[in-house]
């Protein structure tokens, strides 16, 4: 790998300031900003003279895009852990490296959805607007009645370092914990969360009352979460989604709230972010939280120190740390 004293590097979205002050230190920066992402057109315009791009979630680096990008690219630094809006397949093609940013977000995103956990079966958001409403009559047996989380089973699809952290967290509410993982965990890791492992996703849906989503988007977990698993989960179980909207097949998750398939969700992610289907917003069975798991600015710094040190250890002539090998999904 070559050398390079000061990597011409675009960013595509506002970092934090401490952040963005680092990076103009270090690299010939060209930051965007702005708050919303940058047009395909304006961001190809952009990588045809840079050594390293570094985008975000929101922003899609198809193989048409990289296929565009000027001879120098050699690196692209996500700004953070997911990297399904990236082409790896087309990146390898060009001989261009991908980071991302694993780790700095597991105990965040942990909390939040174990937040969402308490607060869909305690219908937390339901008595927050009633209060809010001025329509709130006092309290009263029967008022506002939710479902205790205490002795209940967990399942967790993606059993990794976010999946393990939940698991943590809910065996301490006395939750029992199952889990589907593509890899079974070694003993020791199950024997510490005291967790069963299903083999088959389906299996598990039958055993426990909530799940909980934290495994990667791609093609096998596009829509893993259908109609029919839905009525495998039941009447009576709930939903929670901090990982990727397109995991879950959306339109069935709506039916699946209104016709009272399952009993209610609570959701940080959406199949076509920014824009919410109008149908969840008006059901008083869902949680819906704005992408927001990882906004903490603990977060949002962290992973801005490992995107930086990313680029300089590459920079350096040496493979970066957190590189995305092949199959990493």
């Amino acid at each position: 790998m070559a050398v390079l004293a000061r990597p011409r590097v675009v960013v595509t979205r506002r970092l934090p300031d401490a952040i963005e002050a680092r990076m103009r230190e270090l690299f010939d920066v060209v930051p965007l900003a702005e708050e919303r992402p940058p047009s395909p057109d304006r961001l190809a315009a952009l990588i045809a003279d840079a050594d390293v791009l570094v985008p975000t979630i929101v922003d899609r680096i198809d193989a048409t895009l990289i296929a565009a990008a000027g001879p120098r690219l050699k690196l692209i630094a996500n700004y953070g852990n997911g990297v399904d809006h990236i082409d790896l397949a087309a990146a390898r093609a060009r001989d261009i490296l991908v980071t991302n940013t694993p780790g700095v977000l597991t105990d965040d995103a942990a909390d939040m959805a174990m937040a969402l956990i308490l607060a869909v079966p305690r219908r937390l958001s339901e008595g927050e607007r009633l209060v809010r409403s001025g329509e709130w009559a006092g309290w009263g047996p029967t008022a506002m009645l939710g479902r205790r989380v205490s002795g209940k089973k967990l399942g967790i699809v993606g059993m990794g370092r976010i999946g393990q952290a939940i698991a943590l967290r809910a065996r301490g509410f006395g939750i029992a914990i199952h889990y589907h993982n593509r890899r079974r965990l070694p003993h020791v890791v199950e024997k510490a969360v005291d967790a069963t492992y299903h083999a088959e996703l389906d299996d598990m849906l039958t055993e426990i009352d909530m799940l909980s989503i934290n495994c990667p988007h791609n093609a096998s977990t596009h829509h893993l979460i259908d109609a029919r698993r839905l009525a495998l989960l039941g009447r009576q179980g709930y939903l929670i989604n901090i990982a990727r909207g397109e995991i879950v097949d959306e339109p069935a998750l709506i039916a699946a709230l209104e016709q009272g398939v399952i009993a209610g969700a609570g959701l940080d992610v959406f199949a076509h972010e920014p824009a919410v289907d109008p149908r969840l917003i008006g059901l008083p069975n869902v949680v819906l939280l704005p992408h927001m798991a990882s906004a903490t600015i603990e977060a949002r710094h962290a992973t801005g120190e490992k995107v930086i040190a990313n680029i300089r250890i590459w920079a350096d002539g040496h493979r970066p740390p957190d590189q995305v090998l092949e199959g990493w999904a």
